[in-house]
């Protein structure tokens, strides 16, 4: 059975403006994010941007776009909106690629895909891999998640999970064994599930911790999590993202 990779795509940008058009060895980063996701050989890519000139970009290239509203709160808000104009519906599998990961590793997002057959008890699906930083479990932008026993997630945070309450004292600093989960941030959903998030009401902690994911869980469903070996490739948030991308591109 086939899925699909839906690529939400927003042009504006705190911290990087035009984000997804931004070059990257001759191609805006969206397509380049659309290249290495049709190497895990979905039925189709597709970009749902919120401005007709990522759309325009997309086309030059041989990109399949979408335009979507340009006030939608999150990601799943607008990929809700893209099944919706391509006819995705109830257990059509699709999977949200980010659209500033032109590293994205394909055998992830096949996974993805995968984990929704494996699993049909939860409506979600995403990725994790270990950390091997102290620095990385205390940075708030490196989300981290912690499993129950099947595997699936238990809580998303900003804050360095688990605990470590019997962390050394006065020694270099170490992590605590298992190592924690750095969570990566793309998803698997029927398309089904998709439409219907929108309608469900944000949850308290998706504000406080601001991740999205978090509304899933409050509201009692489940998100099954793979632990992936492979580490994720740098993704782009900062104009210094950029150019280390570009110099790995080079």
């Amino acid at each position: 059975m086939g899925f699909s990779v839906l690529i939400p795509a927003r042009l504006a940008s705190t911290r990087l403006p035009d984000k997804p058009l931004a070059d990257i060895a001759g191609l805006p980063m969206v397509v380049r994010v659309a290249q290495r996701a049709r190497l895990a050989r979905p039925l189709r890519v597709v970009v749902a941007a919120d401005d007709a000139r990522i759309v325009q970009a997309c086309e030059q290239h041989g990109v399949q776009a979408v335009l979507t509203r340009s006030d939608h709160a999150s990601g799943s808000d607008r990929l809700a909106e893209a099944c919706t104009l391509l006819g995705l519906d109830g257990s059509d599998r699709v999977v949200n690629v980010q659209g500033d990961e032109p590293l994205i590793e394909p055998a992830m997002i096949e996974r993805c895909a995968a984990l929704l057959d494996e699993r049909p008890d939860c409506v979600m699906s995403t990725s994790a891999h270990a950390l091997s930083s102290h620095e990385e479990w205390l940075n708030p932008n490196v989300v981290k998640v912690v499993l129950d026993a099947a595997g699936r997630a238990l809580y998303f945070s900003r804050a360095p999970i688990p605990a470590w309450r019997d962390a050394p004292v006065g020694s270099a600093p170490a992590l605590p064994s298992p190592a924690p989960l750095r969570h990566i941030g793309i998803y698997g959903y029927r398309a089904g599930f998709l439409r219907s998030f929108p309608m469900l009401p944000a949850a308290p902690i998706e504000g406080l911790e601001a991740l999205e994911q978090l509304r899933v869980l409050w509201h009692g469903h489940r998100i099954a999590v793979d632990v992936s070996a492979l580490a994720p490739g740098p993704g782009v948030d900062t104009p210094q993202d950029l150019a280390r991308v570009r110099a790995l591109f080079g």
